[in-house]
């Protein structure tokens, strides 16, 4: 199954969710996909779709799907990650009115860089191949999220460990 969300802002996102629509309509994704709309003004056609879903919802289509697609807000991409997921991002652009501004690809393309776990996808005509590949995408990329509390207690034990 695929997810797929775009967050609660109040702008619509038509260039994904149509996109993604039309994939499932041509036969190029053969899967169940499940859609979180918001405020899109297009309805799906051959998606499963809500406006929103409860957080308990969308945390657990996150945990069931084989691919999460979200836009670039990091509310969405973190709770994929923490999933164990290597989220497909989507930013909002605003040269397609769908925010204020490129914030959205600022941020996800800077987290890409420093952590290497997001496939950032600037042009949705190219989310056909993306999904179909997306296996082997992932396959050496990081995956859910690097805890500082990890990182932390790690080298805490070091510095125990060497006093005793």
């Amino acid at each position: 199954m695929i997810f797929v969300t775009v967050g609660t802002h109040e702008q619509g996102f038509e260039r994904l969710i149509k996109k993604i629509d039309d994939l499932v309509r041509d036969g190029k994704i053969k899967e169940d996909v499940i859609m979180q709309i918001g405020f899109t003004q297009y309805k799906p056609k051959y998606c499963k779709w809500e406006k929103l879903f409860p957080y308990s919802e969308m945390k657990e289509m996150m945990q069931k799907a084989r691919i999460v697609i979200t836009h670039g807000g990091p509310a969405s991409f973190i709770m994929a990650l923490q999933e164990g997921k290597t989220p497909i991002v989507v930013p909002r652009m605003s040269k397609y009115n769908e925010h204020v501004n490129d914030h959205q690809l600022d941020f996800s393309l800077a987290v890409n860089e420093r952590y290497k776990n997001l496939i950032v996808v600037k042009d949705v005509e190219t989310l056909e191949e993306i999904i179909s590949d997306y296996d082997n995408l992932v396959r050496n990329m990081n995956s859910g999220t690097l805890s500082n509390n990890t990182v932390f207690n790690n080298k805490f034990k070091k510095i125990v460990d060497e006093l005793f």
